[in-house]
């Protein structure tokens, strides 16, 4: 036989074998981490005012905090700096969805520069919302401590 007959012959027996071993064998099902700590700890950041984005960071925080590897393992913060002031105004009425959070222990906080820098009263913001000094300094120091810094 002559090397182009061989060739031909060997790439065929090849594809052959390979393709009925990827047809028997089968994966492992991936279930995803196992949550082997006794305690998480995330901090969200908003800053932005989008209000499919807050909807959106809200609902994430909601699946983390049901998601059942994390039940009652889980600590999270929300902080909101810049244009994501905007969740927290009264005039905004994320009011239900804010409180049905902090009544699953999410700790609300502000940036107060940004309160500050865009001449905001305290009194347009919800009554149940937290301050912390700078939402940057926030990140960095709850980075840090361990906690997961989730922008999403």
């Amino acid at each position: 036989m002559t090397k182009l007959k061989i060739i031909p012959a060997l790439l065929i027996l090849f594809f052959s074998v390979t393709g009925h071993a990827q047809k028997t064998t089968r994966p492992q099902a991936f279930r995803g981490a196992e949550a082997t700590l006794t305690e998480y700890k995330a901090l969200y950041i908003l800053n932005q005012s989008d209000d499919k984005k807050i909807r959106g960071i809200i609902r994430n925080i909601n699946n983390a905090l049901a998601d059942p590897r994390l039940k009652g393992k889980l600590q999270v913060e929300l902080v909101a700096f810049g244009d994501g002031v905007e969740m927290y105004r009264k005039t905004a009425h994320y009011d239900t969805l804010l409180t049905a959070l902090q009544n699953k222990g999410v700790i609300l906080a502000q940036c107060e520069n940004t309160v500050r820098e865009r001449h905001i009263s305290k009194e347009e913001l919800w009554p149940f919302v937290s301050y912390v000094p700078s939402g940057n300094g926030e990140i960095i120091i709850r980075q840090y401590q361990g906690w997961a810094i989730v922008h999403p």
